[in-house]
């Protein structure tokens, strides 16, 4: 186990991991027929489900990768969905891209999970901009659901009789 000595911390397995990145795998693909709002929509049932069921657990760190993962593969839907190179040259101007940068970028040979991670894509489409969305980060959800987090601690009150 992990954390300070003589103290015990639960942790989630790695199998429960790998069936969460499944989870989020089959809901983030890009030939899922789906909108961006019912993607969001799904993964935050899934956020709330499975958090709900490991908010006991110490992992807050596995979760700050897990989101970053996350908005990568919906940068990544969103890359796929724009389809033609004009739409995705006329999308990042919209988005704030210089001219020189977005056609570059509109007709890159790289493939959507390289421009996914790429600056362009991760200096336009924001976590506020995805905030604004809907998505909420698993971290920023397990932070107000986790009762280790949330609870005070247990301070000893000594009352005094008259």
């Amino acid at each position: 186990m992990k954390g300070e000595k003589g103290k015990y911390q639960l942790v989630v397995s790695e199998k429960g991991w790998n069936n969460l990145k499944l989870k989020i795998k089959t809901i983030t693909r890009k030939t899922t027929p789906a909108t961006f709002d019912e993607r969001i929509h799904k993964l935050k049932e899934l956020h709330r489900g499975w958090l709900g069921y490991y908010r006991i657990a110490s992992i807050s760190g596995k979760l700050k990768d897990m989101d970053g993962w996350i908005r990568n593969r919906l940068r990544y839907c969103i890359w796929h969905n724009w389809k033609k190179p004009e739409r995705k040259r006329k999308n990042l101007i919209r988005l704030g891209v210089d001219q020189e940068h977005t056609f570059a970028w509109s007709r890159t040979r790289k493939g959507g999970w390289a421009v996914a991670q790429s600056p362009i894509l991760i200096t336009t489409i924001t976590l506020k901009r995805l905030r604004l969305r809907g998505y909420e980060a698993m971290l920023t959800y397990y932070e107000k659901i986790a009762p280790h987090l949330n609870e005070p601690l247990y301070t000893r009150t000594v009352r005094t009789v008259v």
